[in-house]
């Protein structure tokens, strides 16, 4: 488990053009024509801004949705198709569309720019974590502006609600960035419906604020998010120490200069890295595993692997790599991590010492049954 003892250094709204290192992100809706095709008008806006802000001084990491929307028109497909085999045909016409168009407007500012497909999966993985932290970085530190989309073409699973602000989180932790900004086409968290003489909430300080709120689902035909999967993101990243502002892409030059537009939500608690914030608040469980005191108290330190020694019970069907639940006595869930056993290994192991486990079983079970940098604190 890995954390800094910081929070962001960007504290507020009006602090945003001191910005060391942006994550942006921004919406289907906001880059899109209404029949499904990339606007140019609006692409243009989106450019111009974010290159002011890197002349500025600032490095901004670009997550992009829009690759199935800009593949709809290619392929004649009137709107978003349901089925997951047609919704990758279209994002792998429209991506390379997309950063065609990218590149060819950011060239024109004088900045290059490189592809960099992920999913939330792959921040979880100790390997491709440090592969894609040494990636953009690396890109960043080369005046390169890394523009990251999920990597639908290949998705094994349907392709879910509002994934990219979810990724979005993720990178911001990733990248130690200062600040996520998430735009759309909505200008601002309300209170109720706009239409209905809702208010804006420029500022939400906790959860708790916003949590009574019915946010809806105010998606477009030709994105996969709304409000919801805004806010939660945003709470997400604010909650694990980066602040995060949710506003509409027309609002963006205003947003960057720091102006008073969109709602701020106040970072809390110690920056958390992109792994642990994956497996505390994202990651699928697969099983619960029971401690005695003791190991409930040694996880909470932060510092100690959870040992066969500490574990008294387990439930579910998982393999080794899976996420699982870590409980204490009552059945309270004090930490996530990812297992190096499976589920049917367990009971062998339950309260013995690795030493003996080593000694009766052989190698291979040396290892601890969660590994200190495969844990995360809830």
């Amino acid at each position: 488990m890995n954390t800094t003892k910081t929070l962001s250094a960007i504290t507020s709204r009006a602090q945003l053009p001191q910005a060391k290192r942006l994550v942006v992100k921004v919406g289907s809706s906001s880059l899109t024509t209404v029949e499904g095709g990339i606007s140019q008008e609006r692409m243009d806006f989106l450019v111009e801004t974010l290159s002011r802000t890197v002349a500025s001084g600032t490095e901004v990491v670009l997550v992009s949705s829009g690759a199935i929307a800009a593949g709809l028109a290619p392929l004649a497909l009137a709107k978003r198709p349901k089925d997951l085999a047609t919704q990758q045909a279209a994002a792998s016409v429209g991506q390379g569309l997309l950063l065609a168009q990218y590149t060819a407007q950011f060239a024109q500012q004088g900045i290059t720019v490189a592809q960099v497909l992920l999913t939330a999966d792959d921040l979880m993985r100790r390997t491709t974590y440090t592969n894609a932290l040494r990636a953009l970085v690396r890109l960043l530190n080369l005046g390169v502006l890394p523009i990251v989309n999920e990597n639908d073409t290949v998705a094994t699973h349907e392709i879910r609600f509002g994934d990219n602000d979810r990724l979005a989180s993720l990178v911001a932790h990733l990248v130690k960035a200062d600040t996520l900004l998430l735009f759309s086409d909505v200008d601002s968290v309300y209170d109720a419906h706009p239409a209905q003489g809702g208010s804006r909430i420029p500022l939400v300080g906790h959860p708790d604020e916003i949590r009574a709120i019915d946010l809806g689902t105010s998606g477009s035909s030709v994105g996969t998010g709304g409000m919801i999967t805004k806010v939660q993101a945003a709470t997400l990243s604010a909650s694990a120490g980066i602040p995060a502002l949710v506003t509409s892409t027309a609002n963006a030059a205003r947003a960057l200069a720091g102006e008073d537009v969109g709602t701020w939500f106040a970072a809390r608690n110690t920056r958390r890295s992109a792994r642990d914030v994956w497996l505390a608040h994202l990651a699928v469980a697969h099983g619960r595993l029971m401690l005695d005191a003791g190991a409930v108290r040694a996880i909470r330190s932060g510092e100690k692997s959870l040992l066969a020694a500490g574990i008294t019970s387990a439930t579910g069907d998982f393999e080794a790599g899976d996420a699982v639940e870590i409980c204490d006595a009552s059945g309270t869930v004090v930490a996530r991590g990812l297992v190096n056993y499976a589920a049917l290994e367990l009971p062998a192991m339950y309260g013995r010492s690795t030493s003996a486990l080593l000694t009766d079983l052989g190698e291979g079970y040396e290892k601890p049954v969660v590994h200190v940098d495969d844990l995360a604190l809830i």
